[in-house]
This record gives structure tokens, sequence and C-alpha cells, in this order.
């Protein structure tokens, strides 16, 4: 407001734009979520403006826009990494759940299956060996 809108306008042409921002994956349980290098950001010590018509609230203001900047990118990696996090829990979830409630039964009910079948097998197997041996008996008397 001290300056005037026009003011402010003629001298953000003379500031750069933001350097592209370099960024690196990091894996975390498997889980592959961005990282924003900020260490490596560079960003000018001293405004690139004239102070002779500017004024002390506007250094302020670019260094308060400075660290907002920052604060600003490393919300956005906590924001990536949690989101992608997230979704991978939602996945793992789902197939618990589908472990649960569809897997797992259905390998309880074959192992069922699959133990009464040896247990008629067996009681089978069992009546044709008695029988075998009733038969060789009468054949021997």
């Amino acid at each position: 407001m001290i300056l005037g809108r026009e003011n402010v306008a003629d001298v953000t042409l003379s500031i750069p734009e933001i350097p592209n921002v370099p960024t690196e994956v990091v894996n975390i349980m498997g889980v592959q979520v961005p990282r924003i290098q900020i260490e490596e950001i560079e960003m000018p010590n001293k405004p690139l403006y004239g102070y002779l018509h500017t004024s002390a609230r506007l250094d302020e203001a670019t260094d308060r826009f400075q660290n907002v900047l920052m604060q600003i990118l490393k919300l956005a990696e906590v924001e990536g990494s949690i989101e992608r996090l997230a979704n991978e829990i939602e996945k793992t979830k789902r197939r618990v759940n589908a472990l649960e409630h569809i897997f797992i039964p259905r390998l309880n009910a074959t192992q069922k299956y699959i133990e009464m079948q040896l247990q008629e097998r067996e009681r089978e197997d069992f009546f044709r060996r008695k029988r075998i041996k009733t038969i060789m008996e009468a054949q021997k008397q």
C-alpha cells in the first residue's frame, strides 16, 4: 500500500523466477515418497531491485515471502509423503480384508474338505482290508 500497485509491479519485473526445485525419491517401508532438496535451492541473499524507489516494508515482505516459500516447499514434501503413504495403507487394508474374509475362509473350507475326504478313504480302506481278511479266512477254511 505504501509503494502503490504500479511501483510494486515494476519491482517484481526485476525479481528472477523461482529456480527449479531439485527433488529425489526416498523409499520409506517400500513406498516411494518424494523428497525436496530444500538445501540446494539458491535464493538471493539481497534484493535484486534498487533501494531508491522502494521502502523497508518491501524488503521485509521479500524476506517473509522467501521464508514462507521454503515452508511451503517443506509442506509440499510432507503432504506428498503422507498422501502416498495413505494410499499404500488403503491398499494394504484392502488386501488384509480380502485375506481375512475371502481367502482364509476358503482355505479353511478346503482344508476341512480334504481332511474329510482322507478320513472317508481311510474308513473305506479299513473296511476293504477287513473284508479281504474275512474272504481269505473263508477260503482257508
